[in-house]
């Protein structure tokens, strides 16, 4: 089937009518690649990491910390950051200059390994045989020399793999980039990441914390469903929003974002190899290929056994 005529999809938004007329295969392609959605608790989160990319220097910089369950779109609100403030090449200098360096945090507190993700993460080469005083002071160079505003550190709740020796040196070494280049520090990770950092009073005094909170199904939550119905290259107009969809769609996924985004794509590309062409309650019915976690979940509302794995 080939529509061309952008009139016939106008429950989509203008932007996003174009979509619905290419064949199915791209259609499918286009719900499964990834993309920005912003809903309320992003916008507050982004808002407030303008606000201190914009802080003049000073001894004691803020430093904000993004803290929520798995999924709730910490590394996501990240990632959009980052790419609303991208490098730019100066060709006098030959500098990339990047206002925001982000960097994941090692799977072990090692403080080295901590300079290294940095050095990679503002294209320099891998370093070998060098010192670890040596790394660290290319490092803070290298910061300065880049003009970065602001060192974003994702996946911090990675240093309580380590021993409680190497969450204090890994813990110092971020005390240090704070106070060296008066510059922002914004980490993010689940609530371990919140436990790690409150263990070191004078790091703890400088951040504020911003929970992002599994949904509600309220109106925002009608909110973020009415988005989708928006821009999913659906042919007929979906309702997500009657009381049933909500209803399923929020107890499939416990109001976990990543979950929510993961069950309606899934929906929505089965429906458009259907026919159906719209997402309703019945989307979300027995039939639906779910996440593991839907489910598991599944399973517990029916009260059947669910498996464990073997030396659980």
């Amino acid at each position: 089937m080939v529509v061309t005529e952008d009139s016939a999809f106008a429950h989509l938004d203008p932007t996003y009518r174009r979509f619905a007329a290419l064949p199915d295969d791209e259609r499918i392609a286009w719900i499964r690649a990834d993309r920005w959605i912003g809903f309320d608790q992003s916008k507050v989160v982004l808002a407030r990491l303008e606000n201190l990319l914009a802080y003049p220097p000073r001894d004691r910089m803020p430093c904000l910390l993004i803290y929520g369950d798995t999924g709730m779109g910490k590394t996501k609100i990240v990632r959009k950051f980052e790419r609303d403030h991208p490098p730019k090449f100066n060709q006098i200098t030959g500098v990339d200059y990047r206002p925001v360096v982000v960097a994941q945090v090692p799977s072990e507190p090692i403080e080295r390994d901590l300079y290294r993700e940095l050095l990679a993460s503002m294209g320099a080469p891998a370093m070998t045989g060098g010192t670890l005083a040596r790394e660290k002071d290319i490092c803070r160079s290298l910061l300065q020399t880049v003009g970065a505003k602001m060192i974003i550190l994702d996946e911090v709740n990675g240093m309580l793999a380590g021993t409680f020796r190497q969450q204090r040196i890994f813990l110092n070494a971020i005390r240090f980039l704070a106070n060296d280049l008066r510059i922002p520090l914004v980490c993010a990770g689940t609530d371990l990441a919140r436990q790690a950092l409150l263990t070191d009073a004078q790091l703890a005094e400088r951040f504020e914390a911003f929970h992002l909170k599994p949904w509600q199904n309220d109106a925002a939550f009608a909110g973020l469903l009415k988005s989708f119905e928006r821009i999913l290259p659906l042919r007929e107009a979906s309702d997500l929003i009657s009381g049933e969809a909500r209803e399923r769609i929020h107890k499939l996924t416990s109001g976990v974002t990543a979950r929510i985004f993961r069950l309606i794509e899934t929906a929505a590309e089965d429906e458009v190899r259907s026919g159906k062409e719209r997402l309703d309650a019945d989307s979300f019915g027995d039939n639906l290929v779910l996440p593991l976690v839907s489910m598991t979940q599944t399973a517990r509302r029916r009260g059947k056994p669910v498996q464990q794995r073997v030396g659980a």
